[in-house]
C-alpha cells in the first residue's frame, strides 16, 4: 500500500530517538484479540514489550488505520474501541474525502472513560505535537 509507505517514510524522518514506526505487527490485547493497525509509533524503551509478530499495548503510543471499503466498519467502530480499552493514547483514522484527498482524524484517549476524543481534523497538512512532533504532507498521499 503506497499510502502507508509515504506515511511511514514521513514519520520516520521526524520521530525522535527512542520512538520507532512499526507495521505488519499486531497488538496483543488479549489471548484471542490481536488487531493489526496499519502503522504504529512505539516507545523503544519498552523493548521487552516488543515481540516477533506482536507488541504489548503499553508500548504503543499511536495506532493508525487507513480506511478502505473492506475495513470501514472495523476501522470506525471496533478497532478504536479495542485500542481505547487497551489504553493506547493516540489514534489516527486516515480516510478519503469526496474529492479524492486524504483527511486524518486525530484522537486522544480520555483515560478515565477509556474513549477517544477528537483533537483535530487535518487536510493537506497534519501538524501534531502528540505523541511527538510530526508534520505530515497529506498532499503527497496518493488518491484511493
Amino acid at each position: 500500500m503506497y499510502m502507508l509507505k509515504i506515511l511511514e517514510q514521513q514519520s520516520d524522518a521526524q520521530i525522535p530517538e527512542g520512538v520507532a514506526t512499526y507495521r505488519e505487527m499486531t497488538i496483543r490485547i488479549a489471548d484471542r484479540q490481536r488487531p493489526e493497525p496499519d502503522l504504529m509509533l512505539l516507545w523503544e524503551s519498552g523493548r521487552e514489550g516488543i515481540h516477533d509478530t506482536w507488541v504489548e499495548p503499553r508500548v504503543v503510543q499511536l495506532a493508525v488505520e487507513i480506511v478502505s471499503p473492506e475495513s470501514g466498519l472495523r476501522d470506525h467502530e471496533r478497532k478504536p474501541q479495542l485500542y481505547a480499552e487497551a489504553g493506547i493514547p493516540h489514534f489516527w483514522l486516515v480516510e478519503e474525502e469526496s474529492h479524492m484527498e486524504a483527511v486524518v482524524y486525530a484522537y486522544e484517549l480520555d483515560p478515565v472513560n477509556k474513549r477517544y476524543a477528537n483533537v483535530g481534523v487535518h487536510r493537506k497538512r497534519l501538524k501534531a505535537n502528540a505523541p511527538c512532533d510530526l508534520e505530515i504532507d497529506l498532499t503527497r498521499l496518493p488518491s484511493w
